[in-house]
């Protein structure tokens, strides 16, 4: 990123890492998805993001300290993107982000059940989220006992899914 800064207002520092159009998204999907490679973000992109733009976003939040790429083990011609604990903490700030669009915006009830169940569980279930993100990511074990927020997360989502099916 270049030293060149509008201010040191820490808003305006926030919006120069995260304000373009595909990094919360990249993040998003890297956080509620568990996609973790690139074909699977391109090809599970909802928004369609095109592979440039990926690969451009990814670059840039790896050199920001957002997301580290590492070989992928199970296959030598892969890489494996992760989240680091700056992104993780990011948590709180995504619930509100869609708590906000779930109460402003013409949301669909599949894609808008995650921020309501996140909005409900409040920063009890963001920090169980984020202690399962980092078991995920960073491999540091969680908490014994705990109910996955990954699959409750997901469950919701596929159970909409399935509603709108109907």
């Amino acid at each position: 990123m270049t030293d060149e800064r509008r201010s040191g207002c820490p808003i305006n520092l926030s919006v120069e890492v995260l304000g373009d159009k595909w990094s919360l998204v990249v993040i998003r999907d890297m956080m509620f998805g568990n996609l973790r490679h690139f074909r699977e973000l391109l090809q599970n992109s909802q928004e369609g993001i095109a592979s440039n733009i990926l690969a451009s976003r990814l670059q840039r939040l790896t050199e920001l300290g957002l997301v580290s790429r590492a070989p992928d083990p199970t296959h030598k011609q892969k890489v494996i993107y992760s989240l680091t604990e700056p992104a993780i903490q990011l948590v709180p700030v995504m619930a509100h982000l869609g708590a906000w669009g779930r109460r402003h915006l013409p949301v669909t009830r599949e894609l808008a059940v995650r921020a309501e169940l996140l909005e409900r569980g409040g920063p009890q279930l963001w920090d169980e989220f984020m202690d399962e993100l980092r078991e995920q990511h960073l491999g540091i074990p969680r908490p014994a006992g705990r109910e996955s927020v990954f699959v409750k997360l997901r469950s919701a989502y596929e159970a909409a899914l399935a509603e709108q099916s109907a």
